[in-house]
């Protein structure tokens, strides 16, 4: 009896001493709790593998470069709402981040003029940009309002391609141009101006 409650004394204090030293791990900022730990591939709780060399000196993650996604998309306004404006300016530096990318295309954009522009238009382009900021192929059209006339899309697509063509080259550093270079950016572009009080119709 005495030998029992001795053994399951001993194993309440390890428990104890372990919960604390978890704590302590975890309160000191550890970067990899729970089922991100490393662990070997033989392991059967929820783990990430570890894949050090033999010359590690215990188990590590790979610092993994995520890439950035197949497809870059974006909604260019006509007029942008009141705290999106910093999103319509051109940086003035290289552009280094998606950010820029995407606020340099978004300040690039012209309308058509409202004499021949449509309410709430909404035309979609895809293309891509090589290592030089410039698009390796024409602009192509992937949607358009439904019910919008073919000269109103003809429009809406010339003021695309000259509002691109007026902005390139486009200033990218070598990190995000090697990042994006062949890979499909899709701009949404709406119109949605108040054309008809500034139109008379």
């Amino acid at each position: 009896m005495t030998r029992n409650l001795t053994l399951l004394l001993i194993v309440s204090v390890l428990v104890a001493f372990a919960g604390q030293a978890e704590a302590r791990r975890l309160r000191a900022g550890d970067a990899v709790p729970f089922s991100h730990r490393p662990c070997s591939v033989l392991d059967g709780e929820p783990c990430t593998p570890s894949t050090c060399s033999v010359f590690d000196h215990g188990p590590c993650i790979p610092e993994i470069d995520y890439p950035i996604g197949q497809n870059l998309q974006v909604t260019v306004l006509s007029v942008p709402p009141g705290d999106q404006q910093a999103l319509y300016r051109r940086p003035d530096h290289d552009l280094d981040t998606i950010g820029d990318l995407f606020a340099a295309l978004r300040s690039c954009w012209s309308p058509p003029a409202t004499d021949v522009a449509r309410a709430g238009m909404q035309m979609s382009v895809m293309f891509s940009f090589n290592t030089a900021g410039t698009p390796i192929a024409p602009p192509r059209v992937t949607f358009a309002s439904k019910d919008a006339p073919q000269d109103t899309r003809g429009t809406y697509l010339e003021a695309i391609n000259g509002s691109l063509d007026g902005c390139l080259p486009l200033r990218l550093t070598k990190g995000l141009g090697g990042a994006i270079a062949g890979r499909p950016i899709m701009i949404r572009y709406v119109d949605n101006r108040e054309l008809q009080k500034q139109s008379g119709k």
